[in-house]
């Protein structure tokens, strides 16, 4: 989902990448491009078991690897790659959630819908919206603050996190859009969706043609690629059906 707590003007570019890890569980790495007029937060629900701790997400910095998904497209030649301060998070009702540093974000697991009560307003969606989304009434969600961009369009690097998953066979990207507090049934994707999965791969889905590690700095993503696999790409640009996309 690409959701944000306030008015954005623009958001293209968006990059995910998602791959099975251990137990259960799931990486998952955002990027996107955005043009905001004020500090806000973006938004990510994610599907974990009810009832998840609050330390069930762990928060990834790769703010050192700014080119992870520039890598990722150098396995798919065909089409050329495009080019696209801390703050803590107030508590609201209730004691105020964990926050982490991780690289240039602080970022915060909302274990459900009612935790947003624990943090600050203006890191919430307004009132009615989650009523709109039943679907993820039983979901958790991952909170990044972001700055006023300095410019009007601007690009940060990877949000990246691993979260313990309800439903162990499926991957899930999260790309429901909610921009301005509203929920429309089509949505206009600029979308580039990446994965790892094991098995015969994904019939519909483009295959990079050599492993992971020929094009990918393995050590720098901390363990989130693996780098002998392939990796599988779908590019979703233009008006498509507003919702998640399960793998």
């Amino acid at each position: 989902m690409c959701c944000f707590s306030k008015s954005v003007d623009v958001v293209a570019d968006t990059n995910i990448f998602a791959r099975a890890s251990k137990d259960g569980r799931q990486f998952l790495v955002y990027s996107m491009q955005f043009g905001a007029e004020h500090d806000l937060a973006m938004i990510l629900p994610i599907p974990t078991p009810k009832g998840s701790a609050e330390d069930a997400v762990k928060f990834i910095s790769l703010k050192k690897y700014e080119a992870f998904f520039d890598d990722l497209r150098k396995g798919f030649p065909i089409q050329k790659g495009r080019g696209p301060k801390k703050e803590p998070m107030l508590g609201g009702l209730g004691a105020a959630l964990p926050v982490v540093e991780v690289g240039d974000f602080i970022a915060s697991f909302v274990p459900a819908v009612k935790d947003f009560a624990r943090l600050d307003e203006k890191f919430r969606l307004p009132e009615g919206v989650w009523v709109k989304l039943p679907q993820y009434k039983e979901f958790g969600f991952a909170v990044f603050k972001l700055k006023k961009p300095e410019k009007d369009l601007s690009k940060v690097h990877p949000m990246a996190f691993e979260f313990p998953r309800a439903d162990k066979k499926v991957l899930f990207f999260p790309t429901v859009h909610i921009h301005d507090g509203t929920v429309s049934e089509k949505a206009d994707f600029d979308h580039s969706l990446f994965c790892q999965v094991e098995g015969n791969g994904l019939m519909a889905w483009d295959e990079s043609a050599q492993l992971a590690e020929s094009f990918v700095k393995v050590k720098e993503a901390h363990g989130i690629v693996d780098g002998n696999a392939h990796v599988y790409r779908k590019v979703m640009k233009g008006e498509f059906e507003n919702k998640d996309i399960l793998v």
